[in-house]
Protein backbone atom coordinates (compact mmCIF):
# COMPACT_ATOMS: atom_id res chain seq x y z
CA UNK A 1 0.00 0.00 0.00
CA UNK A 2 1.36 3.62 -1.13
CA UNK A 3 1.67 6.16 2.33
CA UNK A 4 -0.08 9.25 2.18
CA UNK A 5 1.87 12.45 0.99
CA UNK A 6 4.49 13.74 3.14
CA UNK A 7 4.32 10.34 5.39
CA UNK A 8 7.90 9.36 4.18
CA UNK A 9 9.67 6.27 1.89
CA UNK A 10 11.21 3.20 2.60
CA UNK A 11 13.45 1.63 -0.61
CA UNK A 12 15.48 -1.39 -0.60
CA UNK A 13 19.29 -1.00 -1.34
CA UNK A 14 21.15 -3.22 -3.79
CA UNK A 15 24.09 -5.23 -2.53
CA UNK A 16 24.67 -7.34 0.93
CA UNK A 17 23.98 -5.22 3.81
CA UNK A 18 22.94 -5.74 7.12
CA UNK A 19 20.26 -2.97 7.12
CA UNK A 20 19.23 -2.99 3.43
CA UNK A 21 16.14 -0.54 3.94
CA UNK A 22 16.42 2.99 3.95
CA UNK A 23 13.61 5.38 5.48
CA UNK A 24 13.40 8.96 4.78
CA UNK A 25 11.00 11.24 6.08
CA UNK A 26 8.40 13.25 3.59
CA UNK A 27 7.55 15.96 6.01
CA UNK A 28 10.15 18.87 5.27
CA UNK A 29 10.11 18.17 1.50
CA UNK A 30 14.02 16.86 1.15
CA UNK A 31 13.62 12.98 1.53
CA UNK A 32 16.42 13.20 4.52
CA UNK A 33 17.06 9.50 5.81
CA UNK A 34 15.97 8.51 9.01
CA UNK A 35 17.56 5.42 9.62
CA UNK A 36 18.00 1.81 8.50
CA UNK A 37 16.58 -1.15 9.20
CA UNK A 38 17.40 -5.10 8.43
CA UNK A 39 13.62 -5.70 8.09
CA UNK A 40 10.76 -3.55 6.12
CA UNK A 41 8.85 -4.34 9.18
CA UNK A 42 11.73 -2.75 11.32
CA UNK A 43 11.74 -0.11 8.53
CA UNK A 44 7.81 0.56 8.67
CA UNK A 45 7.97 1.07 12.73
CA UNK A 46 11.15 3.69 12.57
CA UNK A 47 8.89 5.61 9.74
CA UNK A 48 5.68 5.36 11.97
CA UNK A 49 7.79 6.51 15.39
CA UNK A 50 9.21 9.52 12.98
CA UNK A 51 5.73 10.69 12.37
CA UNK A 52 3.98 9.99 15.25
CA UNK A 53 6.71 11.81 17.50
CA UNK A 54 7.01 15.03 14.37
CA UNK A 55 3.08 15.68 14.82
CA UNK A 56 2.54 14.80 18.59
CA UNK A 57 2.66 18.21 20.37
CA UNK A 58 1.25 19.47 23.00
CA UNK A 59 -1.20 22.10 21.12
CA UNK A 60 -2.47 23.59 24.53
CA UNK A 61 0.53 24.82 25.90
CA UNK A 62 3.36 25.24 23.17
CA UNK A 63 4.77 28.56 23.55
CA UNK A 64 5.76 31.20 20.47
CA UNK A 65 9.31 30.22 21.31
CA UNK A 66 8.82 26.44 21.20
CA UNK A 67 6.73 26.46 18.17
CA UNK A 68 9.91 28.75 16.33
CA UNK A 69 12.06 26.23 17.59
CA UNK A 70 10.29 23.55 15.37
CA UNK A 71 9.30 25.36 12.66
CA UNK A 72 13.43 26.24 12.17
CA UNK A 73 14.06 22.35 13.05
CA UNK A 74 11.41 20.45 10.46
CA UNK A 75 10.77 23.65 8.04
CA UNK A 76 12.84 26.76 7.49
CA UNK A 77 15.51 24.29 5.99
CA UNK A 78 13.00 24.79 2.31
CA UNK A 79 13.75 28.13 2.45
CA UNK A 80 16.95 30.21 0.52
CA UNK A 81 19.44 30.59 3.21
CA UNK A 82 19.67 34.55 3.25
CA UNK A 83 15.96 34.06 3.57
CA UNK A 84 15.98 31.97 6.52
CA UNK A 85 18.71 34.53 8.45
CA UNK A 86 16.62 37.16 7.97
CA UNK A 87 13.25 35.43 9.50
CA UNK A 88 16.05 34.54 12.55
CA UNK A 89 17.02 38.12 13.06
CA UNK A 90 13.22 38.99 12.67
CA UNK A 91 12.64 36.14 15.93
CA UNK A 92 15.14 38.48 18.06
CA UNK A 93 12.54 41.40 17.92
CA UNK A 94 9.48 39.45 19.07
CA UNK A 95 11.09 38.81 22.85
CA UNK A 96 7.61 39.69 24.17
CA UNK A 97 6.03 36.58 22.59
CA UNK A 98 8.38 33.67 23.51
CA UNK A 99 6.62 32.63 26.67
CA UNK A 100 3.05 33.31 25.61
CA UNK A 101 1.19 30.09 25.02
CA UNK A 102 0.90 30.29 21.13
CA UNK A 103 -2.54 29.55 20.97
CA UNK A 104 -3.29 32.15 23.14
CA UNK A 105 -1.80 35.24 21.31
CA UNK A 106 -3.83 37.53 19.85
CA UNK A 107 -3.47 40.02 16.30
CA UNK A 108 -3.12 42.94 18.28
CA UNK A 109 0.31 41.48 20.49
CA UNK A 110 1.72 40.59 17.31
CA UNK A 111 1.35 44.24 16.13
CA UNK A 112 2.79 45.51 18.97
CA UNK A 113 5.76 43.71 18.24
CA UNK A 114 5.83 44.55 14.54
CA UNK A 115 5.07 48.77 15.82
CA UNK A 116 7.78 48.69 18.37
CA UNK A 117 10.53 47.61 15.69
CA UNK A 118 11.78 51.01 14.80
CA UNK A 119 14.06 49.84 12.39
CA UNK A 120 13.33 49.64 8.41
CA UNK A 121 10.45 48.66 6.66
CA UNK A 122 11.94 45.73 5.41
CA UNK A 123 12.71 44.63 9.42
CA UNK A 124 9.04 45.01 10.11
CA UNK A 125 7.97 42.52 6.94
CA UNK A 126 10.17 40.27 7.96
CA UNK A 127 8.74 39.79 11.25
CA UNK A 128 5.32 39.77 9.36
CA UNK A 129 6.25 37.25 7.25
CA UNK A 130 8.12 35.42 10.29
CA UNK A 131 4.78 35.54 11.54
CA UNK A 132 2.74 34.16 8.63
CA UNK A 133 5.24 31.25 8.69
CA UNK A 134 4.58 30.23 12.13
CA UNK A 135 1.00 30.81 11.84
CA UNK A 136 0.99 28.24 8.78
CA UNK A 137 2.80 25.80 10.45
CA UNK A 138 0.39 26.05 13.94
CA UNK A 139 -2.64 26.06 11.81
CA UNK A 140 -0.99 22.62 10.28
CA UNK A 141 -0.48 21.31 13.86
CA UNK A 142 -4.03 22.25 14.57
CA UNK A 143 -2.85 24.51 17.50
CA UNK A 144 -4.81 27.42 16.03
CA UNK A 145 -7.50 27.62 13.75
CA UNK A 146 -7.30 31.05 12.46
CA UNK A 147 -4.10 32.75 11.26
CA UNK A 148 -4.02 36.23 13.53
CA UNK A 149 -0.89 37.25 10.73
CA UNK A 150 -3.27 38.92 8.18
CA UNK A 151 -4.79 41.81 10.37
CA UNK A 152 -0.74 42.45 10.99
CA UNK A 153 0.10 45.57 9.13
CA UNK A 154 4.38 46.31 8.43
CA UNK A 155 3.15 49.96 7.10
CA UNK A 156 3.87 51.28 3.72
CA UNK A 157 6.51 50.79 1.69
CA UNK A 158 8.48 54.12 1.77
CA UNK A 159 9.82 55.77 -1.49
CA UNK A 160 12.59 53.74 -2.81
CA UNK A 161 12.79 55.76 -6.24
CA UNK A 162 16.42 54.71 -7.31
CA UNK A 163 17.87 57.85 -9.19
CA UNK A 164 20.57 57.25 -12.05
CA UNK A 165 23.91 58.00 -12.09
CA UNK A 166 24.26 60.79 -15.14
CA UNK A 167 26.82 60.37 -17.76
CA UNK A 168 28.69 63.67 -16.29
CA UNK A 169 28.55 62.24 -12.34
CA UNK A 170 30.20 59.31 -14.31
CA UNK A 171 32.93 60.84 -15.91
CA UNK A 172 33.52 62.74 -12.64
CA UNK A 173 34.37 59.53 -11.33
CA UNK A 174 36.51 58.31 -13.36
CA UNK A 175 38.68 62.07 -12.74
CA UNK A 176 38.24 61.96 -9.18
CA UNK A 177 41.28 60.70 -7.36
CA UNK A 178 42.02 57.77 -6.83
CA UNK A 179 41.03 55.35 -4.24
CA UNK A 180 39.88 51.65 -3.53
CA UNK A 181 36.37 52.91 -2.76
CA UNK A 182 36.58 54.86 -6.83
CA UNK A 183 37.96 51.76 -8.06
CA UNK A 184 34.88 49.78 -6.53
CA UNK A 185 32.37 52.38 -7.50
CA UNK A 186 33.76 52.03 -11.15
CA UNK A 187 33.30 47.90 -11.28
CA UNK A 188 29.41 48.22 -9.83
CA UNK A 189 28.79 50.92 -12.77
CA UNK A 190 30.24 48.74 -14.65
CA UNK A 191 29.30 45.15 -14.17
CA UNK A 192 25.33 45.43 -12.26
CA UNK A 193 26.26 43.26 -9.33
CA UNK A 194 24.56 43.61 -6.06
CA UNK A 195 26.44 44.82 -3.51
CA UNK A 196 26.43 41.54 -1.24
CA UNK A 197 27.48 39.85 -4.40
CA UNK A 198 30.13 42.01 -5.31
CA UNK A 199 31.78 42.09 -1.75
CA UNK A 200 31.64 38.32 -1.43
CA UNK A 201 32.95 37.29 -5.01
CA UNK A 202 36.43 35.69 -4.54
CA UNK A 203 39.33 36.26 -6.81
CA UNK A 204 38.84 32.87 -8.53
CA UNK A 205 35.02 33.83 -10.00
CA UNK A 206 36.87 36.41 -11.93
CA UNK A 207 38.10 34.84 -15.84
CA UNK A 208 41.33 37.74 -16.81
CA UNK A 209 42.11 35.49 -19.87
CA UNK A 210 38.08 35.16 -21.13
CA UNK A 211 37.63 38.73 -19.04
CA UNK A 212 34.64 38.00 -17.22
CA UNK A 213 33.32 37.82 -13.98
CA UNK A 214 30.71 34.85 -12.52
CA UNK A 215 28.53 35.43 -9.45
CA UNK A 216 24.92 36.84 -8.15
CA UNK A 217 23.24 35.31 -5.38
CA UNK A 218 19.54 36.60 -5.31
CA UNK A 219 17.78 34.64 -7.94
CA UNK A 220 17.60 31.64 -9.82
CA UNK A 221 18.07 33.60 -13.15
CA UNK A 222 21.09 35.80 -11.61
CA UNK A 223 22.56 33.21 -9.36
CA UNK A 224 26.47 32.38 -11.02
CA UNK A 225 25.94 34.47 -14.15
CA UNK A 226 28.49 35.57 -15.92
CA UNK A 227 29.17 38.96 -16.86
CA UNK A 228 31.80 39.67 -18.98
CA UNK A 229 34.03 42.37 -18.09
CA UNK A 230 33.82 46.28 -19.76
CA UNK A 231 37.00 47.49 -21.22
CA UNK A 232 37.07 50.46 -19.27
CA UNK A 233 37.66 48.25 -16.00
CA UNK A 234 40.00 45.80 -16.97
CA UNK A 235 43.00 47.43 -15.59
CA UNK A 236 40.75 48.25 -12.35
CA UNK A 237 39.45 45.06 -11.78
CA UNK A 238 43.30 43.30 -12.31
CA UNK A 239 44.78 46.32 -9.32
CA UNK A 240 41.73 45.65 -7.25
CA UNK A 241 41.75 42.00 -6.74
CA UNK A 242 43.91 41.32 -3.82
CA UNK A 243 43.31 39.04 -0.34
CA UNK A 244 41.42 36.93 -2.29
CA UNK A 245 38.29 39.39 -3.25
CA UNK A 246 37.32 40.94 -6.15
CA UNK A 247 37.24 43.79 -3.92
CA UNK A 248 40.27 43.96 -3.00
CA UNK A 249 39.67 43.29 0.55
CA UNK A 250 37.07 41.26 3.29
CA UNK A 251 34.50 44.33 4.67
CA UNK A 252 31.06 44.28 5.68
CA UNK A 253 28.11 45.73 3.74
CA UNK A 254 28.15 48.37 6.59
CA UNK A 255 31.76 48.96 6.15
CA UNK A 256 31.32 49.50 2.38
CA UNK A 257 28.74 51.59 2.79
CA UNK A 258 30.40 54.57 5.04
CA UNK A 259 33.16 54.48 2.80
CA UNK A 260 30.53 55.08 -0.18
CA UNK A 261 28.84 57.52 1.32
CA UNK A 262 32.01 59.30 2.48
CA UNK A 263 33.42 58.74 -1.12
CA UNK A 264 29.65 60.52 -2.57
CA UNK A 265 30.00 63.10 0.03
CA UNK A 266 33.16 64.52 -1.45
CA UNK A 267 32.01 64.39 -4.43
CA UNK A 268 28.79 66.20 -3.96
CA UNK A 269 26.55 63.33 -4.86
CA UNK A 270 24.13 61.20 -2.95
CA UNK A 271 24.16 58.06 -4.67
CA UNK A 272 23.75 54.64 -3.23
CA UNK A 273 25.54 51.47 -4.30
CA UNK A 274 22.44 49.70 -5.54
CA UNK A 275 21.79 52.48 -7.70
CA UNK A 276 24.98 51.66 -9.80
CA UNK A 277 22.85 48.51 -10.83
CA UNK A 278 20.09 50.64 -11.92
CA UNK A 279 22.43 53.28 -14.02
CA UNK A 280 24.03 50.04 -15.99
CA UNK A 281 20.20 48.35 -16.78
CA UNK A 282 19.87 52.47 -17.89
CA UNK A 283 22.32 52.94 -19.79
CA UNK A 284 22.11 49.27 -21.64
CA UNK A 285 18.58 50.07 -22.63
CA UNK A 286 19.32 53.67 -23.94
CA UNK A 287 22.05 52.33 -25.85
CA UNK A 288 19.72 49.52 -27.54
CA UNK A 289 21.34 46.63 -26.41
CA UNK A 290 19.58 43.42 -26.96
CA UNK A 291 17.08 43.43 -24.26
CA UNK A 292 17.52 39.35 -24.03
CA UNK A 293 21.24 40.27 -23.12
CA UNK A 294 20.36 42.79 -20.64
CA UNK A 295 18.55 40.75 -18.14
CA UNK A 296 20.89 37.93 -18.59
CA UNK A 297 23.74 41.02 -17.61
CA UNK A 298 21.04 41.58 -14.76
CA UNK A 299 20.35 38.24 -13.91
CA UNK A 300 16.56 39.09 -14.59
CA UNK A 301 13.94 36.28 -16.16
CA UNK A 302 13.60 37.51 -19.78
CA UNK A 303 9.34 37.20 -20.39
CA UNK A 304 7.59 37.95 -23.38
CA UNK A 305 6.77 35.37 -26.59
CA UNK A 306 9.76 34.90 -28.81
CA UNK A 307 12.48 35.81 -25.97
CA UNK A 308 12.44 32.31 -24.43
CA UNK A 309 14.06 30.55 -27.00
CA UNK A 310 17.38 32.71 -26.35
CA UNK A 311 18.37 30.57 -23.83
CA UNK A 312 22.37 30.26 -24.02
CA UNK A 313 23.31 33.68 -25.20
CA UNK A 314 26.81 33.86 -25.68
CA UNK A 315 29.60 35.51 -24.04
CA UNK A 316 30.04 37.46 -27.10
CA UNK A 317 26.64 38.32 -27.37
CA UNK A 318 26.59 39.50 -23.88
CA UNK A 319 30.17 41.39 -24.38
CA UNK A 320 28.77 43.12 -27.51
CA UNK A 321 25.54 44.49 -25.76
CA UNK A 322 27.75 46.04 -22.42
CA UNK A 323 30.28 47.51 -24.56
CA UNK A 324 27.68 49.36 -25.96
CA UNK A 325 28.20 51.98 -22.95
CA UNK A 326 31.43 53.73 -23.19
Amino acid sequence: MRNPNGYGSITKMSGQRRKPYRVREGTTGRQKTIGYAATKEEALKILADYNSEYWNVDAVNITFEDLYELWLKRRADKLRINHRKSLMTAYGYCGRLYKEKYRKIKAYQMQNVVDECHLSHSSKANIRTLLMHLDRYALELDIIVKMNYMLVDAGEMPDTTKVVFTEDEIEKIWSSQDSWIKNCALILLYSGFRITEFLTMRDDQVDLENWTMTGGIKTKAGRNRTVPIHPRIKEIVEKTMDDGYLAGRKISSSGFRNNWNEYMASLGMKHTPHECRHTLRSRLDSAGANRVCIDRIMGHKSFGVGESVYTHKTIEELREAIEMIK
